[in-house]
C-alpha cells in the first residue's frame, strides 16, 4: 500500500505536521468511522485541506468548510488548440472581459436558473424571512461569477491529441460562505449569522447530529449550495465556449468540498471531503496543477487501496508556501503587498516559460507555491488512473490585490 497509518490515521504522501495534527484531532472528535489525508494535503480550518473524514450519523460544516461546493468543471471541444494560438491573447482578453471575477459582476446579466424555485430555499424560510431574502437575493446576484483565490478559468492543450479544454474552479459563493457561518453558529447556540464566528484554525470539528432539525437542515441547504455550485460552473463554462465559438463533446464535473452520503466499512456514513476529489470505480475527475503544470483528467480505480481511501483522492497539487510568504502582507488601505517571497516578475517569467497566456492573478498563485502535481499523482496511483494530460495555455483569475471574502 502507497500509504502509512499514524495513529488510526491514513496518510497518503509526506506528512505535513500541522495537518496532520488537524487530522488527529478530527479522528479524535465525535462518531468517526475513519480519518484519512490525501497526497496534496496541509492545513486548513478545523479540517485539513486534503482531508478526508467519515462520520456515523454525524456531519461537519466547518469540514465541508466556508466554500461549500467548491469544485471544477472542464470540458473538451470541438477545437484543436492549434485552432486559437494565433488568437489567444485576444480571446483571453475577452474572458477576462466577459467573465466576473473577485468582486461584483463586470456586466448586468442576470442569470435566471430553476434553481431559484428549489424547494430548499424552505430551509432559510425557517430560519427567518428576512434571511432568506437576503441570502436569495445574494445568491441570484452572484450565479456565475468566479471569485478570487485560487480560482480560474483556463483553456488548455490535452498533450497526447492537441485538442482545447476549458476548465474552470469555484464554488458556491457568497451563499455557500453565508450558509456554513450561519450553521457553524447555530451549532454553537448562537443565532443564525451570516457573518463568519471566528473559527480558529486548530479548533476541533464543527459537529451536527444528521438526525438532529438542524442537522436535517444544513444538510438541505449544503445540497442546495452544490447545485448552485453546479449551475455557476455550467454558465461559466457555455460563456467560454460562447467566446471560442466551440462546442463540448466530453465534461468532467465534480465538487471537492463536499459531504456525501455513502456506505464504508459496512456502515453508513456521511464521507466528509475537504479539498479531496471522490473516485469510485469508474468515476471521472478533474485534478488541477498550478498554472505552470499539468491538469489531468482521472478516472477511479477498482482496488484495495481505493476502498482503503474511503473512495477519495488530491484535488490538486497541493500547497507549500502560504498567500503570506509568497505574496506578503496586504496592506487594505492603500492595496499594496510587502514582505513576499515571490516577486511579480519571478511569476510572470515562470509562466510565460510555461507557454501560459496569463490574465490577473497574483503571486500567491504562482506556479512556486504548489507541489508538482505529478508527485501527488504518484502516491495516489493505486487509487486513480490518468485519462487526459492537459497543459495549460491560457490562464484567467482574479487581479493579484483583489479581495474576495467568499474565496476558499
Amino acid at each position: 500500500m502507497a500509504y502509512q497509518v499514524i495513529d488510526g490515521v491514513r496518510v497518503w504522501g509526506s506528512p505535513d505536521p500541522g495537518a496532520l495534527l488537524q487530522a488527529l484531532t478530527c479522528s479524535q472528535t465525535g462518531s468517526v468511522v475513519r480519518t484519512l489525508l490525501m497526497a496534496d494535503h496541509h492545513k486548513g480550518y478545523s479540517q485539513p485541506i486534503g482531508g478526508v473524514v467519515a462520520y456515523d450519523g454525524q456531519v461537519s460544516p466547518s469540514g465541508v468548510g466556508y466554500d461549500i461546493a467548491c469544485g471544477n468543471k472542464a470540458v473538451r471541444t470541438n477545437l484543436m488548440a492549434a485552432d486559437i494560438r494565433a488568437q489567444l491573447p485576444k480571446l483571453m482578453d475577452a474572458i477576462g472581459a466577459r467573465i466576473s471575477f473577485g468582486v461584483g459582476r463586470v456586466n448586468n446579466e442576470r442569470v435566471d436558473h430553476e434553481l431559484f424555485d428549489d424547494p430548499d430555499w424552505d430551509v432559510y424560510r425557517r430560519i427567518g424571512r428576512q434571511e432568506h431574502d437576503k441570502l436569495k437575493t445574494l445568491a441570484q446576484s452572484q450565479l456565475g461569477t468566479v471569485g478570487s483565490g485560487n480560482h480560474f478559468v483556463d483553456l488548455f492543450e490535452e498533450a497526447a491529441t492537441g485538442r482545447l479544454w476549458v476548465a474552470n474552479h469555484f464554488g458556491s459563493r457568497g451563499f455557500g460562505h453565508k450558509t456554513a457561518s450561519g450553521f457553524i453558529n447555530l451549532a454553537a447556540g448562537r443565532e443564525f449569522s451570516a457573518k463568519a464566528p471566528g473559527e480558529t484554525m486548530d479548533q476541533p470539528p464543527v459537529l451536527l447530529d444528521l438526525a438532529s432539525e438542524v442537522g436535517d437542515m444544513y444538510v438541505r441547504a449544503m445540497m442546495l449550495a452544490g447545485r448552485y455550485a453546479y449551475a455557476g460552473r455550467d454558465y461559466v463554462i457555455a460563456q467560454v465556449l460562447d467566446i471560442l465559438g466551440a462546442a463540448a463533446d466530453f465534461e468532467v464535473h465534480n465538487h471537492h468540498n463536499f459531504a456525501w452520503r455513502e456506505r464504508h466499512e459496512g456502515r453508513d456514513c456521511m464521507v466528509v471531503r475537504k479539498g479531496a476529489t471522490p473516485s469510485a470505480p469508474g468515476q471521472l475527475g478533474f485534478i488541477g496543477g498550478s498554472m505552470g503544470d499539468i491538469s489531468v483528467i482521472v478516472r477511479g480505480r477498482d482496488t484495495a487501496e481505493n476502498r482503503d481511501a474511503l473512495y477519495s483522492t488530491v484535488h490538486g497539487a497541493g500547497r507549500v508556501m502560504s498567500r503570506t510568504q509568497a505574496a506578503g502582507k496586504m496592506n487594505w488601505k492603500t492595496r499594496t503587498r510587502s514582505g513576499g517571497a515571490i516577486s511579480q516578475e519571478q511569476m510572470l517569467h515562470a509562466v510565460k516559460d510555461y507557454g501560459v497566456e496569463l490574465r490577473g492573478a497574483g503571486t500567491d498563485e504562482s506556479p512556486f507555491v504548489y507541489r508538482k502535481l505529478q508527485e501527488v499523482l504518484d502516491a495516489h496511483s493505486e487509487t486513480v488512473e490518468v485519462l487526459h494530460v492537459l497543459k495549460p495555455i491560457g490562464v484567467c483569475m482574479a487581479g493579484a490585490n483583489e479581495f474576495d471574502p467568499y474565496k476558499d
